[in-house]
């Protein structure tokens, strides 16, 4: 595909997903935008959601990769079809009749399962023996593995190596982060399931002995192994979010549960963005005092060391953050409905169009070590340079 809009200048540019169920199509519709636009990453990272997202894109030559992208999303959304609101009566408010409708999707994701992702357990967990197949879930997830063999080669993933690839998990024993990179792993589905074993839903699964859960009980974004895993590159990132880290103050306990889950998934970008900026910032004066150092002094070992770490790599870090409208519950990262996830493909489709059109997220900063950060979408929200 010719490039509409060049990102050459940068050595590598970085698509970054954060984890979020069914609010996950938001992703596909913001890579759709981008490959329309002809802005393919050299490096996709994902969490939950995310991880399967960025399996099925890496995993497909970048022609198939948007029919992949609808087949996962036609599949795991194929029983919540029925247009409810032409039957759903009473006196409620065009908002509040779709909060009717998205409780009863939400409610059959939760009784019946969803197709090619997961199935409630029978007999439930409390009937089973503890430490037997079963016992620590609500659902069996064996489904979503067909589903990723079905949609992802995983020989394209980690022998053409056409794209870094990566996902996070949890280590269940130990609690710390665990991050699956084809640099230095051979990826296989269980490492996707991995990052989206959500418990106590979602069993752990095991790999290599280990038992692992989902990564954003830890992070739900892995920006930052991207943005501090050496060697550094002139890096342009597209991180796309679906927890926004504003809200209202809620008024009632739905609206507390939902923005729980913001506040708890959230990948406070600006937070992470505004520490990343402090250590480039660092690095920056490193250099200069590097730079003044006479030469019989450059060649020391610790001089050597720092002066990796001074790398004068530059950042562009481009945000883009699904905003839930106010009929959206506690349940939207579980309604799994057509239409939802048709709402939620477009809102990423139209978000990105909109950011690719301000060029100057394709220009280096000026400075040494620059980082810059856009967000064009989020009302409110600054553009730092």
């Amino acid at each position: 595909m010719e490039r509409k809009i060049s990102d050459a200048d940068f050595e590598c540019t970085a698509l970054v997903l954060q984890g979020g169920g069914a609010l996950g199509s938001y992703q596909a519709g913001v890579y759709e935008a981008l490959h329309e636009h002809g802005v393919e990453p050299d490096w996709i990272a994902g969490i939950s959601i995310g991880a399967i997202n960025s399996a099925i894109i890496a995993g497909n030559a970048p022609g198939d990769r948007l029919d992949a992208l609808r087949g996962f999303w036609d599949t795991v959304t194929a029983s919540g079809t029925m247009p409810w609101s032409d039957y759903v009566m009473g006196p409620w408010t065009a908002d509040e009749g779709r909060q009717v409708t998205n409780r009863i999707e939400a409610g059959r994701a939760m009784l019946t399962g969803v197709p090619g992702f997961y199935t409630p357990r029978v007999p439930p967990p409390s009937l089973r023996s503890d430490g037997s197949p079963g016992a620590s879930s609500y659902y069996d997830t064996s489904k979503l593995r067909s589903t990723l063999e079905r949609l992802v080669d995983f020989d394209r993933i980690n022998h053409t190596k056409a794209m870094r690839f990566g996902v996070g998990a949890v280590n269940v024993r130990s609690g710390n982060f665990a991050y699956f990179d084809n640099e230095t792993a051979t990826i296989i589905p269980e490492h996707i399931m991995a990052s989206g074993a959500l418990p106590p839903a979602f069993e752990a699964v095991e790999i290599d002995g280990e038992h692992y859960w989902d990564g954003g009980l830890v992070s739900n974004t892995p920006l930052d192994w991207i943005l501090n895993t050496y060697p550094l590159h002139d890096t342009l990132a597209f991180q796309v979010d679906l927890w926004t880290a504003y809200g209202k103050v809620p008024r009632n306990l739905g609206e507390v549960a939902t923005r729980l889950k913001e506040v708890q998934f959230s990948s406070r970008t600006r937070s992470s963005t505004d520490n990343f900026r402090r250590l480039q910032k660092a690095r920056g004066a490193l250099s200069e005092i590097l730079a003044l150092l006479p030469p019989e002094l450059r060649g020391h070992e610790a001089a050597r060391y720092l002066a990796d770490i001074a790398d004068p790599c530059v950042y562009n870090i481009v945000q883009l953050i699904y905003r839930s409208p106010d009929w959206e519950l506690e349940s939207k990262d579980y309604e799994f409905s057509r239409i939802s996830m048709l709402e939620h493909w477009k809102a990423g489709y139209v978000d990105a169009q909109y950011t690719l059109a301000h060029g100057e997220i394709f220009k280096h900063p000026k400075e040494s070590h620059g980082v810059q950060v856009f967000d064009f979408c989020t009302p409110g929200a600054e553009t730092v340079k």
